[in-house]
């Protein structure tokens, strides 16, 4: 695979990014992904500021490749976060949940690229004038936390690379190399994955969550409790519990304490799949097996190519 834009900022191998996901992505896949050519991230929004340390340590440890850090910035100990990124020289920081001007520019005194997720192009816009080296485009596909807007990754991805000069990462159902061309196509220049990698060996996902999302079948995922926070869920009861408190006609704050504390990593971390948040995108469908980050790289770039092969002489 040539050399892009992507590839040239990070100075990775492949456009191919693994997302800063809560609870799954610890500093043993990212080091994984990163040292397959990838970019691994590690998310730190499920991390105290001391476990954020060890995660950074022990990454530094097994890999001498590049790899990032997903920050939510409206996490309550941000700043400690960020102290912590300068401190350990982290090359590279995915912001999220917040306003990028607030930070960006902290970041890149210390040299540190920036890279901030959007769900619109009026966002995308924004997050290029505060600074940001490139944008995630993440449609409503996606799993986790999401945007209000439920755009398609097909219809977002166009819009934000006709509206930024700055290279823009595609990311919301995105688990193959067909996927991945495809996204090309629509402007991209790398692609950022989550789902398929909660399903790998690095991840630090339960493994109880890994086989209910390798089980999982078209449909059943869900965004919803737009009220508090967009987020797309995996059908178990407690999925349930939330469609029946909206049939009810459950207000914000019923909502919240049907939530709860907690809930997310008492699925997706303690492997309750009945009674936890399980946050994933709508291609679980598409998942069937738990590999090693290595392999689902390989797969992906090799599907990649050959589907750019098979188009590429394709005329009308």
């Amino acid at each position: 695979m040539n050399s892009n834009r992507i590839t040239q900022l990070f100075q990775i191998q492949y456009p191919v990014i693994q997302a800063g996901m809560i609870w799954c992505s610890g500093w043993e896949l990212a080091a994984a992904v990163s040292n397959a050519g990838g970019l691994g991230i590690i998310g730190s929004g499920s991390m105290y500021p001391d476990i954020l340390e060890q995660h950074l340590i022990k990454c530094k440890a097994a890999t001498d490749k590049p790899f990032a850090v997903n920050l939510p910035l409206i996490y309550p100990q941000v700043s400690d976060h960020i102290d912590l990124i300068i401190r350990h020289k982290v090359p590279i920081v995915f912001s999220s949940a917040g306003n990028p001007k607030t930070w960006t520019s902290k970041f890149k005194e210390h040299g540190i690229k920036v890279v901030h997720v959007v769900s619109s192009a009026k966002f995308a816009k924004k997050a290029e004038d505060a600074g940001v080296d490139a944008v995630v485009a993440e449609g409503f596909e996606a799993g986790g936390h999401n945007g209000r807007e439920e755009t398609t990754t097909m219809v977002l991805i166009p819009m934000v690379a006709d509206a930024v000069q700055i290279p823009v990462i595609a990311a919301g159902g995105i688990a193959s190399g067909r996927a991945m061309a495809a996204a090309f196509a629509l402007g991209a220049a790398a692609v950022q994955i989550g789902s398929r990698f909660v399903a790998s060996v690095e991840s630090s996902a339960h493994i109880n969550f890994k086989i209910k999302v390798i089980d999982s079948e078209e449909g059943q995922t869900l965004l919803t409790l737009k009220e508090l926070t967009p987020v797309r869920l995996l059908e178990n009861k407690f999925y349930h519990q939330v469609i029946e408190a909206y049939q009810q006609g459950s207000n914000k704050e019923q909502l919240a304490n049907l939530l709860g504390k907690g809930r997310a990593k008492k699925g997706m971390f303690e492997g309750d799949i009945d009674n936890g948040e399980l946050e994933i995108g709508q291609v679980a469908a598409a998942i069937r097996e738990i590999k090693p980050a290595a392999e689902i790289i390989q797969e992906i770039v090799a599907e990649f190519n050959h589907t750019i092969e098979q188009i590429r002489h394709i005329r009308y």
